[in-house]
């Protein structure tokens, strides 16, 4: 599994003790079966094994704790319309034992993530998660909450600017491409459509690979409806120059929300990386690489 990310001082720690003390306490059925913490670089949630079968996953940060509630609510809507597995909630916690926030548990998913699996053939993966997207934004969206990424790119400006100004200016990537790149995204044509329901944050720590295959979709916490384009951000976060377009072929993506997802991308990786660069390097590596492949692109194509 992925290194585990450094704490922040607004982090709530876990360990595997206070998780069979919650267990034994609202769930007593499970009480005996072991459990086992997983390594992870992700930055919203803490996740243990329970016995073979499931997962316990306890939110280390108070905007991670509203999403139990979503994800309980929506994921058993949206699974049967969907070409890849995705967690099953089997438990709703609430807060207990000294810990704050509600906590949930899932059917264990088999696979590992893309930070430490990659795909064996990134053509196929390129094909499913397209299908994947392409089958998401089909769901009835009526009712669904607002995904994090769901309005314009545009509302994260500063953060950009003050990104490309730092690392420009210690030589990580060219400031001159970025902000061209970052004016072109301000000026492009909005979503003008409903909202459709989005993932919100396909990146490889929440795709899981079994024998070299995507296999599933993790991490929900910032599905919900809006613009499709941040969805597309896949395609620079994981996917290579060689296999974009059949990911943007099976996930159905005009010119104008894929120019807008190149935004979303650009967005990603230079505000993660300015971000996560001393606290969570694997995150940070990701986003590294997800700015280099779309300023090269954008110096190739326009």
């Amino acid at each position: 599994m992925a290194t585990s990310a450094k704490m922040h001082a607004d982090e709530t720690d876990t360990d595997a003790p206070l998780v069979r003390a919650l267990i034994r306490a609202q769930f007593p059925r499970w009480a005996g079966l072991p459990v086992t913490r997983m390594a992870s670089a992700g930055t919203d949630n803490a996740v243990y094994r329970l016995g073979d079968g499931m997962a316990v996953r306890l939110p280390r940060i108070p905007g991670a704790a509203a999403d139990v509630a979503k994800e309980h609510r929506w994921l058993p809507h949206l699974a049967p319309h969907l070409p890849l597995e995705v967690p099953e909630p089997l438990g709703r916690g609430v807060p207990g034992e000294g810990f704050p926030y509600p906590w949930s548990v899932y059917r264990w998913l088999e696979g590992e993530d893309l930070f430490d699996a990659p795909v064996t053939d990134l053509h196929a993966a390129a094909v499913g998660l397209g299908r994947f997207v392409a089958a998401l934004r089909g769901v009835d969206a009526a009712g669904a909450p607002v995904s994090f990424r769901g309005g314009p790119v545009a509302t994260r400006d500063e953060g950009v600017r003050a990104a490309i100004r730092d690392l420009g200016a210690d030589g990580t990537h060219d400031a001159d491409t970025a902000t061209a790149l970052w004016e072109e995204t301000l000026r492009l044509p909005q979503w003008q459509g409903a909202p459709v329901w989005l993932h919100g944050d396909l990146l490889p720590g929440n795709l899981l690979a079994r024998d070299g295959r995507l296999r599933a979709v993790i991490d929900f916490g910032g599905a919900g409806a809006g613009d499709p384009a941040c969805d597309t951000m896949a395609a620079w976060t994981l996917l290579t120059a060689d296999t974009r377009d059949a990911f943007r072929e099976a996930a159905g993506a005009d010119g104008a929300t894929w120019a807008r997802g190149r935004g979303w991308a650009l967005c990603f990786g230079l505000t993660a990386e300015h971000h996560y660069r001393e606290t969570n390097p694997v995150l940070a590596a990701v986003a590294h690489r997800t700015t280099v492949e779309v300023l090269a692109e954008f110096r190739r194509t326009g």
